[in-house]
């Protein structure tokens, strides 16, 4: 959250890393803050020396990468027609942080798969551990 509110009014990105869990659920253990290239509110691109960085830090620890993560600073935490034409992989989840009311922001979880033009999204249930 705090990342996300720094970047504004740029989006701010990441990558969640942490272990599949045989009941299907996923747990996440880490979450990589990185560079958003683009220094843009409208879109991200993740700097590729921190996301390699990233892949070899989950590997020590022994994660597996899971997806990513990135914020919309003014719009719903929902895929826009961009972020489901760029998820290329469809076992990773997508973490969307809305921050369009910075007091109360809003995290969903996305699964989205098929065909580019025809992309199925599903939204996949975030529950907090303490």
């Amino acid at each position: 959250m705090d990342h996300a509110k720094k970047n504004l009014p740029e989006e701010a990105c990441g990558l969640i890393a942490g272990k599949a869990l045989s009941d299907g659920n996923r747990e996440i253990k880490e979450v990589y803050l990185l560079t958003n290239i683009d220094h843009t509110s409208e879109h991200f691109t993740i700097d590729p020396k921190e996301q390699l960085r990233s892949i070899k830090d989950m590997r020590a620890k022994g994660l597996k990468p899971l997806g990513n993560w990135h914020s919309h600073p003014s719009t719903p935490a929902r895929p826009s027609e961009e972020d489901k034409r760029l998820a290329n992989d469809s076992n990773a989840t997508y973490m969307i942080l809305s921050l369009a009311d910075t007091d109360l922001p809003v995290l969903n979880a996305f699964h989205v798969e098929g065909p580019e033009g025809s992309r199925e999204v599903r939204k996949e249930e975030v529950i907090y551990l303490s």
